[in-house]
Parts: structure tokens; sequence; C-alpha cells
């Protein structure tokens, strides 16, 4: 597992540091999605902030697959939606 650590001018006399990792779940499709896709629908609604989570997560998989080029982080949210739209029926 890749880690970045960020440094900014505000804390570089600190020897802390952020430490950001990819979440640990396959490339192919979001952990979340994908274990949703595999229970039967529930007639429950998902609370938003689950939702949101579940979209970014799976827009990190998205940006994962374009190499992280930058520019394409509204595509990749857009399209996060419409899979979790499509995986919930909506």
């Amino acid at each position: 597992m890749s880690t970045t650590h960020v440094t900014t001018s505000r804390n570089a006399g600190r020897k802390s540091a952020i430490t950001m990792a990819p979440p640990a779940q396959p490339a192919s499709q979001s952990g979340v999605i994908a274990a949703m896709a595999a229970q039967p629908a529930q007639h429950q609604p998902i609370d938003a902030e689950v939702k949101r989570l579940m979209i970014a997560e799976a827009a990190y998989y998205c940006a994962e697959r374009r190499g992280f080029a930058a520019g394409g982080e509204l595509q990749d949210w857009l399209e996060a939606e419409a899979q979790l739209k499509a995986t919930l029926g909506e």
C-alpha cells in the first residue's frame, strides 16, 4: 500500500504528517457498492451521509482507473453516482 505524506508551511516545524491511503478494496468495483449489489433489495432508504461515502469510495476507484490524472474529478464523481443509482435501482 502506498501512502502520501503531506507537510504544509503551517505544520512544517512539526514532526507529524497526514497519511492518506486508498481504501482496502478491489479496484474493479467499490467494496460497499459490490456488497450492496450482492444483497437482496431492501426497502429502507439509505442515509444521505452513507450514500455520500459510498459515492466517494466509488469515485476513488474511478480516479484510480484513469491513473489519478488531474482534471477528471467531477467526471469520477458523476460516474460513481450513476453506478450507485444503477445498483440501487433509482
